[in-house]
């Protein structure tokens, strides 16, 4: 790519030069605006006239912001880079201690030592903390720098010496954790960061959340700024460019991204063979990004001014990463040869250096002034996203024990000369003894250092990062009573509705709530006429910040599509993952902003925790509230759209996140009452939970609620009424929408078979499995207290068999089978899906109400309690294929 293009003859180089001097004409007398205004001309005429460029959009290898655009320094330079290898020392203190301590708790020291200027830039200048006027700023931390991050906060006051000497060791509750994770440490970390991709992804949903919020009247969020520091490496992840375009379309110019560009992943450079700072910006370039690129420090500036040539920019140029990885690992004297050498030039221009000014010429993201100039345009820069990309090495300063090498992200102990040469590089007021044994240096309280510290962030509001637990309690707002927007769910009396439809029902119920109403934020990534949502269009409008500049097509029509500024309804677009952010900005307005909100996910089921799961975890660690909607929720429920859409997994999924409830209701009623119970805990309570639900798009009868079962629905478990039998043989349990089959089934028994049944609606496994191990554990480890009863155990009893069946893998409904004494026997829907309707794939899937009963059945007679000839009746009676190969395998 670089170095290798197709070079076309100059036929007529005078006639090109005169271009080139009248540019540079215009820049040096009208200015840099307007010889960029004279650039975009040319390129939009050549863009109408058909003569596209072939070539990648990106700018020369050089830093965007001249020199002469640089301005003056407005921090105290000897004190920021003091403290700055303060940092870099404690860090890596903190992660070879505990190599050498205890050994394989890893740890991460070259990659904070690439971007050490970049986070102290942030935090001295730029990253503003929230007081009790100002919302504050938000910062997405890059999480293999963590500990660079610990060190500051340590010389700050906000960790103690036990937490630093505890680093990786969370156990005894006196530890750090590994990456920014909110869940473990819930006064500091705001955001989880951890997996590569979700820090870019989620930034650009925060940012746009606060524009959403700022339109709609909730939030004053105007001056506030999101900044994401993240890898360059990382930007490899699908995640971390599925917002950009977003951000560019929606004019997010709250929003910066510094990609630390220390060219080098794990193992190896980003882009041996390629620039990955070139790549990224005309990836940012066409999304639509304002890009700025900070490669070389100060010490080039001398060199570029008297490079007339343009000799630099050139070798540049054709110099691909990996061979930039190689000159940055090796001396001065390696880089005049192989790099200044190759041009007579290029060798004149640092024929006056030494060595060892040529080993100390710096990358753009390690100086200060660069850097100040980038975040300070990136700050002031209106209409659009920027991105800042910082040129860096990886291990910087770490010598040959890292910098710039291949093993510098393995690099978790340093050899006692290494240690040495690092203090020396730095010129760390440290002695032998202190270098020896990796102790943390404390400069005095006093000292100007300290002073300077302190002084910068009291100037930028206090301390960061630093979490908020729960919302203030003058923003929270009462939940409407459950009758007021649920009545028609809890008193059905056998209509027929889908629980799809009753969820988005009470939904718009609560947003029709003078005072709760706007505190609900609606969710779709695509399909909510599917949904039934399209009344919603109307009702709240769509939120485009753009308002809607164009008459729909169906603008007769009583639920036309619209669009408005301050519409409510996040419709994403086909963005499954975006949805998924854009919920996590939301669910965790609490914290992030003090402000609650419900925030309600509706998407077809298959698409979230199966593809998404991810997120979904990185929102459980952020510690959101808020309900997500599995919709066309299980196996068969969804006729005819086949394997990658029916879901029988996510039930399962979900059980495996510890802060998430989720529920399978086969019932409106069962749903109002886990929807009221859920809104109250997270917005009233304010309760660190989320809720996931699945709902159908089924239609049949719908009973009433009969008072005094919302407790048993909660904790996942109770018997239909009409299914009291004293003489019951066995008992039947459904869920979701299988549960008309079971019903259907405990008939058949009863009528066809006369065997009697006690049936039951399970609406939760997950929190049945979890009441009954928390039971089980207290058996385990009490023997003087009293026993106590499970919720499984209380319901079903200890002495009857018990078949089970839902719309999910086996697996789902097993969860339980160990605390139940008798014989339990799970149905469910494993294998790959497929299209067909829906009393076929029941069938396929043996969940229907011929193999519950035959199931029943021959549960009984392994009991001893119906005649084996009883099943073979059944087999006939229910024209059953003996021969009919299992689900699984087919």
């Amino acid at each position: 790519m670089h170095g290798n293009r197709e070079q076309q003859s100059d036929i007529d180089p005078s006639e090109t030069q005169e271009w080139v001097d009248s540019l540079l004409s215009v820049k040096q007398e009208d200015g840099v605006d307007r010889a960029k205004y004279l650039l975009k001309t040319l390129e939009d005429t050549a863009r109408v006239e058909g003569l596209n460029a072939t070539e990648q959009p990106y700018s020369s290898y050089r830093n965007t912001i001249s020199l002469e655009q640089q301005g003056v320094y407005p921090g105290y330079l000897a004190v920021e880079h003091r403290l700055t290898a303060i940092m870099r020392w404690n860090a890596l203190a903190i992660v070879v201690r505990a190599n050498e301590a205890y050994g394989g708790l890893g740890g991460h020291v070259a990659s904070y030592a690439s971007a050490a200027e970049i986070f102290e830039m942030g935090f001295n200048h730029f990253f503003r903390a929230r007081t009790d006027t100002f919302g504050g700023d938000l910062v997405y931390y890059q999480p293999h720098s963590a500990p660079g991050v610990y060190s500051r906060a340590f010389l700050e006051g906000r960790l103690t010496r036990t937490q630093i000497d505890n680093y990786r060791q969370e156990v005894g509750g006196n530890g750090l954790c590994s990456y920014p994770h909110p869940w473990l440490m819930p006064d500091f970390w705001q955001f989880p960061t951890g997996s590569m991709g979700i820090g870019p992804l989620n930034a650009v949903y925060q940012a746009r959340y606060m524009r959403y919020t700022q339109a709609r009247g909730l939030l004053n969020t105007d001056d506030r700024h999101v900044w994401g520091v993240f890898g360059d490496g990382e930007m490899d992840e699908p995640e971390s460019i599925a917002g950009l375009t977003l951000a560019a379309r929606e004019g997010l110019d709250n929003l910066t991204f510094i990609v630390n560009c220390n060219l080098q992943r794990l193992d190896g450079p980003v882009r041996g063979n390629g620039q990955v700072i070139q790549e990224l910006e005309s990836l940012f370039i066409g999304a639509g990004w304002n890009v700025i690129k900070v490669l070389w420090g100060s010490e080039w500036d001398d060199i570029f001014a008297r490079d007339k040539d343009n000799v630099l920019l050139r070798r540049f140029a054709n110099t691909v990463d990996g061979e930039y990885q190689n000159l940055g690992a090796k001396d001065g004297d390696y880089n005049r040869d192989k790099f200044f050498n190759t041009d007579p030039r290029s060798a004149s221009l640092v024929s006056h250096m030494s060595d060892d000014e040529i080993n100390n010429l710096k990358r753009g993201g390690h100086d200060f002034r660069k850097l100040h100039a980038a975040f300070a345009t990136a700050k002031a820069h209106k209409g659009r996203p920027t991105v800042i990309l910082a040129k860096t090495k990886k291990g910087f300063g770490m010598g040959g024990a890292g910098e710039s090498r291949m093993i510098a992200h393995q690099a978790k102990s340093l050899d006692t000369d290494a240690l040495y040469q690092f203090r020396d590089r730095f010129n760390l007021p440290i002695s032998d003894s202190d270098v020896e044994n990796l102790n943390i240096f404390v400069p005095d309280a006093h000292s100007e250092e300290m002073t300077y510290l302190h002084a910068r962030r009291k100037a930028l509001g206090g301390y960061m990062p630093e979490r908020v637990r729960a919302a203030p309690t003058e923003t929270l707002v009462a939940v409407p009573d459950i009758n007021t927007y649920g009545k028609f769910a809890l008193k059905a009396d056998g209509k027929e509705m889908s629980t799809t439809m009753a969820a988005v029902r009470m939904m718009g119920g609560l947003l029709k709530d003078p005072a709760f109403g706007q505190r609900v934020v609606p969710i779709v990534a695509d399909e909510a006429r599917t949904f039934g949502m399209n009344n919603l269009f109307r009702q709240i409008g769509i939120y485009s910040p753009d308002g809607q500049q164009y008459e729909p097509e169906d603008a007769g029509s009583m639920m036309y599509y619209k669009e408005s500024s301050s519409g409510q309804l996040l419709e994403e677009g086909i963005t499954e993952a975006g949805a998924l952010s854009s919920w996590a900005a939301a669910a965790t307005s609490y914290s992030i902003h003090g402000m609650p909100m419900l925030t309600i996910y509706i998407y077809y089921s298959m698409f979230g925790f199966q593809r998404v799961g991810d997120l979904i975890w990185a929102a459980a660690d952020q510690r959101a509230r808020g309900f997500l909607l599995g919709a066309t929720a299980g196996r068969t429920t969804l006729s005819g759209e086949g394997l990658q859409h029916q879901d029988g997994t996510s039930q399962l999924i979900a059980s495996t996140i510890p802060n998430c409830r989720s529920y399978d209701p086969a019932f409106a009623s069962e749903l109002a009452v886990i929807f009221d119970y859920g809104t109250k805990r997270m917005m009233e309570a304010q309760i660190d939970e989320f809720y996931y639900i699945t709902v159908m798009n089924e239609n049949y009868a719908q009973p009433s609620l009969v008072s005094g079962d919302e407790e048993d629905i909660i904790k996942g478990l109770y018997q239909l009424r009409g299914y009291e039998q004293s003489n019951a043989m066995i008992n039947l349990v459904g869920a979701g929408t299988i549960m008309m089959e079971v019903i259907a089934a405990a008939r058949l028994l009863n009528e066809e078979f006369d065997i009697p049944t006690k049936v039951f609606s399970a609406t939760s496994f997950s929190e049945l499995a979890r009441d009954a191990e928390n039971v089980e554990r207290q058996r385990r480890r009490n023997l003087d207290a009293a026993s106590p009863t499970s919720h499984v155990e209380k319901i079903l009893g200890v002495t009857l068999p018990t078949v089970v069946a839902t719309d999910y893998v086996r697996a789902v409904p097993q969860m339980i089978a160990q605390y139940l004494p008798r014989r339990f026997v799970a149905l469910g829907t494993d294998g790959f899906g497929r299209s067909d309707q829906r009393e076929n794939l029941r069938a396929f899937f043996e969940v229907d109400r011929y193999n519950i009963a035959l199931t029943a059945i021959e549960t009984l007679v392994r009991e001893g309690k119906v005649d084996k000839s009883v099943q073979a009746a059944a087999i006939n009676a229910f024209n059953l294929d003996p021969n009919k190969p299992a689900s699984w395998t087919k």
